[in-house]
């Protein structure tokens, strides 16, 4: 019998590997193929076997997978936990390579996968209040500051707990000073071997100095250390096998054959031993090379806390208190107990505490923190404003729009977050890699001490093991499987205060091979804000008034940027709402509906052939007139007959003639695609220099012509901010959506620019091509330094140079590697883009 099966929780080749072997191991079972990308399970047994016996299988082999009929899809893990500790961290954990995907755990210790420390998520609460106690009663705390209803004493602000980064390195510092303690002593015993007429043989005989060497390796090994053996042996029996089982099998074997030379010297041959009688003992390499990975670990848990440093510095952007303002009277309020359409006073210099619009006042605010761009920007009466941008020097008066998770700053922060966590495309190479990575380099190190045993100087077999010893040691997977999630973490972070929002490692990766834009016309090259230039009548028995009533009393049960237009200019003017019915949006074409009772219709000349109404050539020639000007036209037909017309304008933005240079001069074909007429396209076209245009293009007509560039092998970023661009976005290979445009757009897109402006699109361009050369190199590191400190630790440069790499000095190396590929991906934050 044959079935196929869905497997939850695989994420690498390794996985797909051991969960291969776990169900061959099922009895009854002739075959079982897994597939990886379809994460798929093909399963050949000679009579059926329930599905329960293959998941009691998976969950006596550590739980990490689950099977499942096909069809079926079970989330075996939560991203979210329901409850978090109250304290500066949240709780939960990851692994830094992302072993797992995105499995989370809800305490701290090793990744069962590969063994390194789990990373504690940070904190993406921006809203914590500051919280103050009595230093002599510590039961009392309070929301603010005053006096100890106790004691009377001031209260002081709380010290906030020690996140479990900070406790993690803390603990690996105290460890690695234990550890330098007693390894120094035993190195200085060892290397005094050196010293013509030792003096230290004077005191004791070396026997007895090879004890006190045991003696002092005790604590290094059973205490400070004790965690990577602990996690070779769990690597072994899961056969995940990784850095440590590498380190855990070489430093193991030079503790336990100096034990075990100590013990019974007469078991071994005399080449194995010293002029004394006694067997070369290597308590010092051991412990060393212990020490050594020890420190790059600290040093790992200390670079760690830098990679994602861009969201604690979002985070730091929010302050804690606001000012609210209550039946005139000024309140400070901690900033989690804002609510909507509460009005806040914002002074100047503060930070603004939640996004919303300015009631009262104007002022000049510094966006750059979240925007990128230096230059303040002056706002008014019903100007929106951003939590975490800061205030100029006047004070103003803001609703309150939306508050805690809902405000721009905290969805930037948890966007970053969720993209620094993602796994890009590349990734799967370093998988690849990393699954052979650790039994080749046993097999080496077996072959490298035959090799030397058989063929090498005397004493033969004591060359042959520390060699052997070395070849375990240098080698370093971990270097591997860090070089894309570190660049990735960094890299979403710097956009993010470029104003560039990744949603995940991939659109990252393909943003760098995007060879075609396609651009949307209003909202993406103009400013998006447009104006009424003129109403006009096509009909006698129609005023000009009487076609901007109709006009606005149809728009005004529309939200397209078009119609809010036109209704603020029916304000202005004064012009008398009529009573609408029956509205619809016809996508792409315009709007209709019932005003007073006639059947009215408002947009493009396909709308007008929608409604049955017929344009004449002088009509077109008069819209012909303002649409080779650039602007838009929209006819309105009354019961059927063409009666008046509205002229908009729409600004190009003054960033768009250069960023489309820019984007060109980078080998891009920039396309604009637009729903508005030809006329009015090509004069923007023309303005811009751009030579490839389409007009009058509906939302299956932009997705089309995505499709088409793919079919001819082109890599398309779309650009654009409305509903009417959703479609495009999603089927792009890149979808890119201005930030100050819709949520559906933005949804439907990869990247977001906060400011909505075709320069963010250059950014965006900057900053894969710098992620993507800085992964690169960093997988060029890893590769290229086990290709070369293998065979190097080997012994293959003694036969031509006398070179031969001491065991601790291959674990300085290793500790390193993992440190190197970190340091070079935080240099991403330096940067600029």
């Amino acid at each position: 019998m044959k079935h196929t099966y869905h497997i939850q929780g695989m994420t690498c080749n390794g996985c797909r590997n051991h969960v291969e072997q776990t169900l061959s191991k099922v009895e009854g079972v002739t075959n079982a193929v897994v597939n990886l990308e379809k994460a798929e399970a093909n399963i050949e047994m000679e009579s059926h076997i329930a599905i329960d016996k293959f998941q009691e299988a998976l969950k006596a082999d550590g739980g990490r997978y689950s099977i499942h009929k096909n069809g079926e899809h079970h989330h075996i893990n939560d991203k979210k936990k329901v409850e978090k500790p109250k304290e500066k961290g949240t709780g939960t954990f990851y692994c830094p390579m992302h072993c797992e995907g995105d499995k989370t755990y809800d305490k701290p210790g090793d990744c069962p996968v590969c063994g390194m420390d789990l990373v504690e998520e940070v904190n993406l609460s921006a809203t914590t209040s500051e919280q103050w106690t009595c230093p002599m009663h510590p039961e009392v705390i309070k929301d603010e500051s005053g006096s100890c209803p106790i004691c009377g004493m001031d209260l002081v602000p709380m010290e906030p707990d020690l996140s479990a980064e900070e406790k993690s390195y803390k603990k690996l510092l105290k460890k690695f000073w234990i550890a330098v303690a007693f390894t120094l002593p035993i190195f200085i015993i060892a290397m005094s071997e050196m010293i013509p007429k030792n003096p230290l043989y004077d005191v004791l005989e070396l026997k007895y100095w090879n004890w006190i060497q045991f003696a002092l390796s005790i604590p290094v090994v059973f205490y400070a250390t004790w965690m990577f053996f602990e996690r070779a042996y769990r690597s072994i029996i899961t056969w995940n096998l990784n850095m440590f089982t590498l380190i855990g099998i070489g430093a193991g074997v030079a503790w336990l054959f100096s034990v075990f030379g100590m013990l019974v010297p007469d078991f071994f041959p005399d080449q194995f031993k010293t002029e004394a009688g006694t067997v070369h003992v290597y308590f010092e390499a051991a412990t060393v090379i212990l020490t050594l990975v020890l420190l790059g670990q600290m040093l790992e848990a200390r670079a760690h806390s830098k990679t994602n440093s861009a969201v604690k510095e979002l985070l730091k952007l929010a302050p804690n208190k606001a000012i609210k303002v209550v039946n005139g009277e000024e309140q400070e309020v901690a900033i989690d107990k804002i609510e909507l359409n509460d009005i806040l006073r914002v002074k100047p210099g503060d930070k603004i505490p939640v996004d919303g619009v300015i009631t009262e006042g104007e002022t000049s605010i510094d966006e750059s923190m979240i925007t990128g761009e230096p230059i303040p920007v002056n706002k008014s009466v019903d100007d929106k404003v951003s939590s975490g941008t800061i205030n100029g020097n006047q004070s103003f008066l803001m609703k309150a729009e939306k508050v805690g998770s809902d405000t721009l700053l905290s969805q930037i922060i948890q966007m970053v977050n969720d993209a620094s966590r993602s796994r890009a495309p590349i990734q799967k190479l370093a998988d690849t890699v990393s699954g052979y990575f650790v039994p080749v380099v046993v097999i080496i190190a077996a072959v490298t001490f035959g090799v030397w045993a058989i063929w090498g100087p005397e004493p033969a077999y004591v060359y042959a093991l520390v060699n052997a010893i070395a070849v375990l040691i240098i080698a370093c997977p971990c270097a591997l499987g860090l070089a894309t999630p570190m660049s990735v973490m960094v890299g979403v972070g710097k956009g993010a205060q470029n104003g560039v929002l990744i949603k995940n490692a991939e659109a990252l990766e393909k943003m760098d091979k995007v060879d075609t834009l396609i651009v949307d016309k209003t909202g993406t090259i103009t400013e998006g804000k447009p104006t009424v230039e003129k109403v006009g009548s096509f009909d006698e028995s129609f005023r000009e008034s009487e076609v901007l009533q109709y006009i606005v009393s149809l728009n005004s049960q529309s939200e397209h940027p078009l119609a809010e237009a036109t209704v603020k200019y029916g304000k202005e003017q004064s012009a008398e709402f009529l009573k609408a019915d029956s509205f619809s949006a016809v996508t792409g074409k315009g709007v209709e509906g019932k005003v007073n009772g006639k059947e009215v219709a408002l947009g493009n000349a396909k709308m007008m052939e929608q409604a049955n109404a017929t344009l004449t050539e002088v009509m077109e020639n008069e819209a012909q007139s303002y649409q080779k000007q650039g602007k838009t036209v929209s006819y309105l037909a009354i019961d059927g007959k063409v009666s008046g017309y509205v002229v908009i304008g729409d600004k190009i933005k003054e960033t768009s003639a250069k960023a489309i240079k820019d984007l060109q001069d980078k080998g891009i074909a920039v396309i604009m695609l637009t729903g508005d007429n030809h006329d009015t396209a090509k004069a923007v076209a023309d303005e811009l220099n751009l030579a490839d245009f389409q007009a009058s293009m509906l939302p299956e007509d932009k997705l089309k012509e995505v499709e088409k560039l793919q079919e001819q092998g082109k890599v398309v970023a779309m650009a654009g901010d409305g509903i009417n661009d959703a479609p495009a976005l999603a089927k792009s290979d890149v979808g890119i959506a201005m930030g100050t445009g819709t949520d559906v757009a933005i949804e439907s897109a990869a990247i977001t620019l906060v400011k909505g402006d075709l320069h963010g699109i250059v950014k965006a361009r900057n900053l894969s091509h710098v992620v993507m050369r800085n992964i690169k190199q960093n997988l060029f590191f890893a590769l290229i330094y086990n290709t070369l400190g293998i065979p190097i630790a080997a012994g293959l440069l003694y036969p031509f140079f006398g070179i031969l790499l001491s065991p601790m000095i291959a674990a300085l190396a290793m500790s390193f590697s993992s440190v190197s590929v970190i340091a070079n991906a935080l240099r991403l934050r330096t940067k600029s883009i």
